[in-house]
């Protein structure tokens, strides 16, 4: 393969391992020694070997990742004890200890979806940060309720590329980083590394300053942003000590953040009374005007954080899961497809409660024209005053909380994305450390900079979210082409109905991100040097699609071939 993008046309389009990486079945379809068993073991003991919550403690014998199985023997044994970078053997919570293998998945279980409960509302965080929550109030300012019908298609786009996201993790026991950096040559994935890096400092930074613009209303502006900024970066010590407790007091923090979440909003929603009647109209009549897509476009580009992609194919690896038995795998994916389809039906009624606020606030009023995270909080308390607890400290409590909590996972993600590209195998504090610097140090730079004038922190978020709209591809692209590889997924890789269904939520969703970034260029850049610059950085990054969609099979060299001989006519 060679090193260059150039070349793309040369290559053969197939995904394979790299050279330093064996090639390795795929666990769902290794043969396990227990399957002749007979199921009704299994039926018998189900409940009896039901452990609670309890992370393991055995640690797996040491191994030597960088050494190729030599037979088929040490392969399985490699497989068996590898360790990974996503949780330790020791980490994970067992969810069942039953020794029978089957083809089928066991009976539905409360107890076990209460302890596969997690994975998913820790995912759904990215679906309510503070970038989501200025999107969702300028929309309904703006267009009233005509859009919540687009929000919640929106939320089942992301509701799918999210479950697509858990499967890769669940079956191949790896996440979508590691396997980026296994299956593409390395040039690629130092590329595609630098893209994700890029997009979770932008991400970051505006969870942290929409944290920081939180502290700042609760101090009724005291507090600077700057400081905000650097209370929000003690988040990363919190992180570490809840982290040396186990995951499920991690997933318990989380689960009390968005309760604050809902419990603001809903305050806010009591308080202001939207119409009930108009909500419902907005959420099953479909409209849409010249007037508001901008607003439309920017309720859907919300929806898909390209770190989110590589966070849940790592976070549901918290479970300790037999890889080797398909009725668990599948078994797995059940629950986590329920656990969350819930998370993600919470995240849709905070975002609609949102939306209906600032719907009934502030539409066609002068107001909705300058609205915004820093000012939301005053007009908020200018309209409907004060009462027994102001509502501008509701919101600010609410927006602190989506702040704080999107911040820790952004945390959380920057670690698997820099440990399964690169390889790196760092102690808990030290991967927290770096991948909390990487975002805190701009921010707190952006903080000064910025810190005197609302209108140049809307600048400053448009910039930001065209840098996020830029990475879409290099998540999507990879997760789909992943989970349609039969090598890595066996009998669980997407059928075609599916796969076809998921690649035009992905076409739709890579389509709407790019008509704001061809509409922010338009009205941004000016003269003709940096036009030339722009050019060039647009070729480039065209073909990088190309030969990620080449390198997958997504698109053949006959149909790129012709598409430009057409275009040279």
């Amino acid at each position: 393969m060679p090193n260059c993008p150039a070349f793309f046309f040369a290559c053969k389009p197939e995904i394979r391992r790299s050279n330093d990486s064996p090639a390795m079945p795929s666990p769902a379809t290794r043969p396990n020694p227990q399957e002749h068993h007979h199921p009704k073991h299994r039926e018998d003991d189900e409940e009896n070997r039901l452990l609670t919550s309890k992370p393991l403690h055995s640690p797996p014998p040491p191994t030597s990742p960088s050494s190729p199985p030599s037979s088929d023997d040490d392969r399985d044994h490699e497989c068996e004890y590898e360790p990974e970078s996503a949780f330790s053997t020791r980490d994970k919570v067992r969810v069942f200890d039953v020794d029978a293998a089957s083809e089928v998945a066991p009976p539905f279980s409360w107890k076990k979806l209460w302890l596969f409960t997690g994975p998913g509302f820790l995912m759904s965080i990215a679906f309510l940060d503070p970038g989501n929550l200025e999107g969702d109030l300028q929309a309904g300012a703006i267009a009233g309720y005509s859009l919540l019908w687009l929000l919640m298609w929106a939320t089942l786009m992301g509701l799918l590329l999210q479950m697509l996201s858990a499967r890769v993790g669940v079956v191949t026991g790896r996440h979508l980083a590691e396997l980026c950096r296994e299956e593409y040559p390395k040039w690629t994935r130092l590329v595609l590394w630098v893209m994700a890096e890029v997009t979770l400092v932008a991400a970051d930074i505006q969870e942290v300053i929409g944290s920081a613009i939180g502290i700042q209303v609760l101090s009724r502006g005291v507090l600077p942003l700057w400081a905000g900024v650097i209370i929000t970066a003690s988040d990363c010590f919190m992180f570490l000590f809840l982290e040396n407790y186990g995951v499920r007091k991690l997933e318990a923090v989380f689960a009390v953040l968005i309760s604050t979440m809902a419990l603001t909003f809903a305050c806010m929603f009591a308080e202001t009374k939207p119409s009930g009647k108009e909500l419902l109209t907005g959420l099953l009549l479909p409209r849409l005007s010249s007037k508001t897509i901008r607003q439309a476009v920017g309720v859907v580009g919300c929806v898909i954080t390209p770190h989110n992609v590589f966070l849940h194919s790592a976070l549901v690896q918290s479970r300790n899961i037999d890889h080797q038995d398909k009725g668990r795998v599948q078994e797995a994916l059940n629950y986590y497809s329920i656990e969350s389809s819930a998370a993600l039906s919470v995240m849709f009624t905070i975002n609609l409660l949102v939306t209906s606020v600032f719907a009934k606030g502030f539409y066609g009023t002068e107001e909705a024209k300058t609205i915004g995270l820093v000012n939301a909080g005053n007009y908020l308390q200018e309209k409907y005053g004060g009462g027994f607890f102001p509502i501008l400290y509701i919101w600010g409590i609410g927006l602190l909380a989506a702040g704080q909590s999107s911040t820790i996972t952004g945390t959380y993600a920057g670690q698997f994305i820099m440990e399964g590209f690169l390889n790196l195998q760092l102690k808990k504090w030290l991967r927290a450390t770096i991948s909390r610097s990487l975002a805190i140090v701009p921010t707190i730079i952006v903080a000064i900079v910025f810190n005197t004038s609302e209108a140049s922190l809307d600048i400053l978020n448009e910039w930001l979210n065209v840098l996020q709209c830029i990475q879409i591809p290099f998540a999507l692209i990879p997760l789909l082409t992943m989970v349609s590889q039969e090598h890595l997924m066996g009998s669980f890789k997407i059928g075609p109905l599916l796969e076809r269904v998921a690649w035009t939520v992905a076409a739709i969703l890579i389509m709407i991100n790019g008509y704001l970034l061809v509409n922010f260029i338009t009205s941004e850049v000016k003269g003709l040097l940096i036009g030339f610059l722009v050019c060039i950085g647009t070729a480039a990054y065209i073909s990088f699609i190309i030969y990620l969609l080449l390198f997958g099979r997504i698109i053949s060299p006959a149909w790129v071939s012709t598409k430009f001989s057409r275009i040279g006519h």
